[in-house]
């Protein structure tokens, strides 16, 4: 089995390929709200944790939209610097992003006034995945520390069909996913109460 490290550069070819490959009429069509039998899984007035994409990841402004029309907060990750632990931060404009600034990630976070939240039901990116719920993120482990003192909270992966592994190296800290929701399949629910 590959090293993380070599599937990571693998997997980054491999989504940079499949999203130059799909057409921006296509693109507009996926991942426009939540499947059903995710949404079941989403507790009334939950606030929803979700990302604001880079470049090649699934995109997420589709579900922020449709909680936000639902009524649910959103928060979005915040780093207050590089190597400090992730927070979450409200994000009340998913339409524009005017509430967002860019981290020292260089992705968009909410600015730094942004009232603190934690998320109950997070959407998170992912490298590649696992039909089993097995996740690998970038590397910095961000999700898996924030996960592991979260523990009550759900996580569903976001991904294109070309992330998907038969197996992946799993350390002791990396938690497994809720579900996995790519544009052909659900993977999932695994391990919640009264779900098939």
């Amino acid at each position: 089995m590959d090293t993380k490290r070599d599937l990571r550069k693998r997997l980054r070819q491999a989504r940079r390929e499949h999203m130059a490959a799909l057409p921006e009429s296509v693109r507009a069509l996926l991942f426009r709200r939540p499947p059903a039998p995710i949404e079941t899984l989403v507790p009334p007035g939950a606030v929803i944790g979700l990302y604001h994409p880079t470049p090649g990841e699934a995109p997420t402004g589709g579900y922020a939209r449709f909680f936000a029309e639902a009524g649910h907060p959103l928060a979005l990750p915040r780093f207050e610097a590089e190597h400090t632990p992730m927070q979450f931060a409200r994000w009340s404009d998913p339409w524009g992003d005017a509430d967002l600034e860019v981290g020292p990630y260089g992705a968009l976070q909410p600015a730094g006034d942004a009232e603190p939240l934690n998320p109950e039901f997070l959407f998170v990116p992912l490298l590649g995945f696992t039909a089993t719920g097995a996740r690998l993120g970038q590397g910095g482990g961000h999700y898996d520390r924030w996960l592991t003192a979260n523990p009550d909270a759900m996580a569903v992966g976001l991904a294109w069909d070309v992330q998907e592994l038969a197996a992946l190296p799993v350390e002791a800290h990396d938690r497994p996913l809720t579900a996995v929701v790519t544009p052909q399949r659900i993977f999932g629910p695994f391990g919640v109460a009264g779900v098939r």
